[in-house]
């Protein structure tokens, strides 16, 4: 028994071991980044490259926010968020309402419908990006935030998630509800959208990342540089040519482009925990 109990304090130790190792690998890159924001443009190219934070973090982080080649930093993060939110509750609403009107209402042809929804996952932007432009340009959509997200709100993948979720609900509740005199919309405030949360959480994570790494679409759909994003301005801030890159603007950018992902994800993995264990679930 004290044996078994050795080997498995060293394997905990190996585990510990490989997961820091791992944590190292991926952190690696971004600490190196760090040092290039707090640096100045000598430091980097002079070798060795530094290992020690410099004495120009904010004077760079300020520079960055307030520079960039067409519109300021600050201002293509606001239009990041506004995008990766308005995408990310638009499919997740959008997503819980068709799911519920697929399980819970009986129409004609509603596997159909289904089907033709999960069909849509293999046409995603790139493939439509054609059509799709000539429609926002008909609308007049053009440089704005409708048109940088109504072409990306329907999710056929959560969608079907919801739909999953929905048919492991009791049918019993939904004949409580009935009887209480419930109609459909106060049944699914009341009691699905409560129930549904875990997954609105893990859903939300996910799309908000990927409406906020969107490049294609944005970089075609926006002639006018107040309207670009900050994936677009990273790309936009390397040289062609035989310019210089100010690579600690850039590293600072980069750098401020991660914290809104990241925060979300640290927030909403918070919330998923909670809906986990919560006993009121």
């Amino acid at each position: 028994m004290s044996g078994m109990v050795e080997k498995t304090g060293k394997a905990t130790w190996l585990i510990h071991l490989g997961l820091i190792m791992g944590i190292g690998v991926v952190c690696f890159p971004i600490y190196l980044a760090f040092i290039a924001s707090s640096v100045t443009q000598a430091d980097l190219v002079r070798p060795p490259m530094p290992l020690l934070p410099g004495d120009h973090l904010v004077e760079n982080y300020t520079r960055a926010l307030l520079s960039g080649v067409n519109a300021p930093v600050w201002k293509m993060l606001v239009n990041s968020m506004i995008m990766a939110l308005g995408i990310a509750i638009g499919k997740i609403v959008i997503s819980l309402l068709s799911a519920f009107a697929i399980v819970y209402f009986k129409f004609p042809l509603r596997g159909l419908f289904f089907w033709l929804i999960f069909m849509t996952l293999m046409l995603p932007v790139e493939v439509r990006i054609v059509p799709t432009y000539e429609v926002i340009a008909g609308f007049g959509m053009l440089n704005s935030y409708s048109g940088l997200i109504l072409p990306l709100v329907a999710s056929a993948t959560a969608t079907f998630l919801f739909r999953q979720f929905y048919m492991t609900v009791p049918d019993e509740l939904a004949e409580a509800a009935r009887v209480d005199g419930a109609g459909p919309m106060r049944f699914f405030m009341d009691i699905l959208l409560p129930m549904s949360r875990t997954n609105i959480a893990a859903l939300f994570v996910i799309l908000f990342i990927y409406g906020w790494n969107q490049y294609l679409w944005p970089l075609l759909m926006t002639t006018d540089p107040d309207m670009n994003t900050i994936v677009m301005g990273i790309k936009q801030m390397f040289p062609s040519g035989d310019d210089l890159a100010d690579w600690p603007v850039i590293m600072a950018t980069a750098l401020l482009a991660m914290l809104p992902p990241v925060m979300v994800v640290v927030f909403m993995q918070n919330l998923f925990i909670k809906g986990l264990v919560d006993t009121e679930k």
